[in-house]
């Protein structure tokens, strides 16, 4: 197979979490990925803009689900990257196998470029040092080498594998040691104290075709399901829908686990480049600006007597008073207080939700849609009250309730509800009712988005009957 005498650099950017520990701002239907946490831009296309400021760095290959495809193709799109290669993943399956199927598509045409696998949801306070430890990684990967990035400890942290340090390779390159798990509190200390160990940021370097024949090498049964994925592949323009057969039939594991700590060509780039993986929201409060009582406060919010916390307004007013390193994040259809040193635990509230089947695990009121947006506005006993935004040209899907009937209401645009087959045309002010039993869709015939608002009733009076039907209209059911 030919090589590139230069390889170029394939970000590999892997999509596929959720970040459950920042519920409620993130849920699955919009992950912290796709959040603009930090600044003004989503966090993923933050990383993407990081990693695209480096020489030679080619369009993306970003690993996802389907859920949330479109919405990171217009992520893409809004960096410059609107070519940029999606593969869809039927099921998680960690990264290991995540990474295999990148590399077999970065390396579709016989190139063997160089990658740079980075989580979506990760944060850089110092651009430059990242770019030198980036440039350092890749000359080692040009070698053969499978490179790490190892952020330098200042505290000791139980949250975070660690990397040890061994032998120099070349300059800021050095081989490693050992991997090491998530250590209790006085290992983690001892760990900080020695200065031998770094923490593994999930950043990895190397050249795809090294990655694959170490995957061979140390996870054939991975390597063989992945390349079959891959192989019996979809390809739908810019995506690559994975064989479901084969992807599902994979057991998941990690990079760490299935390669790095088996390979003997490990290295790792010590660096400190105000790396954080915002994996809670007490770490969003470190990384946040702050006022002159330690307060990170975004939205419409009035504090008195309140110090160290993190306050994030929703639609209304946030009032605080009196207390210190708490958590308080209001949406539209869920407020969380938390302590500040509790805040890992949030997760376990998410998993709670969804045994329940509530929909605030998934999704919050307001949901975007390859169509458009949709609100829930009101929801009771029998009754649902959606408000829905369609975009020129675009439909929602078709809808088919055995119980429940929708009565439509044009706000704004020009829309047709399709009944049965037969079309009603709805101007601004019209209205239509699709009874029960009745398959129906709503599509925007006019140059401007449509404002209209859908009423449902006859739903059951059971509260988890309507929760699970509010979760359907959101597109976002809990999958198998």
């Amino acid at each position: 197979m030919m090589t590139d005498p230069e390889p170029t650099l394939v970000p590999v950017v892997l999509s596929g979490g959720v970040g459950a520990r920042l519920w409620p701002a993130s849920r699955r239907s919009t992950p912290k990925q796709l959040l603009p946490l930090v600044d003004d831009r989503s966090m993923i296309r933050a990383t993407v803009d990081r990693v695209a400021a480096l020489a030679s760095a080619t369009a993306p290959i970003v690993v996802t689900n389907t859920l949330h495809a479109t919405a990171i193709e217009r992520e893409m799109a809004s960096a410059g990257f609107a070519s940029a290669t999606v593969i869809i993943e039927p099921v998680g399956r960690n990264t290991a196998p995540a990474v295999a199927v990148a590399a077999h598509e970065a390396m579709r045409g016989g190139a063997d470029p160089v990658l740079f696998v980075l989580p979506s949801d990760h944060t850089v306070a110092d651009e430059a040092a990242f770019a030198i430890a980036a440039n350092r990684a890749r000359e080692a990967a040009s070698s053969g080498n499978l490179v790490t990035f190892g952020i330098r400890p200042d505290r000791p942290e139980t949250g975070y594998g660690y990397v040890q340090i061994g032998t120099q390779i070349t300059e800021g390159v050095h081989r490693v040691t050992t991997f090491r798990e998530k250590p209790d509190v006085d290992t983690a200390a001892e760990y900080l104290e020695s200065g031998n160990y770094l923490w593994n940021s999930g950043m990895f370097v190397f050249k795809a075709s090294v990655f694959l024949e170490e995957l061979d090498n140390h996870a054939p049964e991975l390597a063989a399901l992945s390349r079959r994925a891959w192989a019996d592949a979809v390809i739908q323009g810019h995506r690559v829908l994975l064989d479901s057969d084969a992807f599902t039939a994979i057991t998941g594991d990690s990079i760490d686990y299935a390669v790095m700590e088996h390979t003997h060509a490990a290295a790792v780039v010590p660096t400190d480049p105000g790396w954080n993986d915002v994996g809670s929201w007490a770490s969003l409060w470190e990384i946040a600006e702050k006022d002159n009582d330690g307060n990170a406060i975004r939205g419409d919010v009035l504090t008195t007597g309140v110090t160290g916390s993190l306050i994030r307004g929703g639609r209304r007013l946030v009032a605080v008073v009196g207390v210190e390193d708490v958590v308080v994040v209001d949406t539209d259809d869920v407020l969380l207080v938390a302590g500040m040193d509790r805040s890992q635990d949030v997760k376990t509230i998410v998993d709670k939700l969804e045994r329940q089947e509530r929909p605030e695990y998934a999704s919050a009121q307001t949901t975007s849609h390859p169509w458009g947006t949709q609100r829930i506005e009101a929801s009771g006993p029998g009754f649902v009250v959606r408000h829905v935004s369609l975009d020129p040209g675009a439909e929602t899907p078709i809808y088919t309730a055995t119980e429940t009937s929708t009565r439509w209401h044009v706000l704004a645009g020009i829309a047709r509800l399709t009944v049965d087959g037969g079309p009603v045309n709805l101007a601004e002010g019209g209205a239509a009712v699709a009874e029960a039993g009745v398959q129906h869709q709503l599509s925007n015939v006019g140059a401007v988005p449509v404002e209209a608002i859908a009423i449902t009733v006859g739903l059951p009076d059971d509260e988890g009957e309507r929760m699970r039907y509010l979760a359907r209209v959101a597109g976002v059911e809990r999958q198998v």
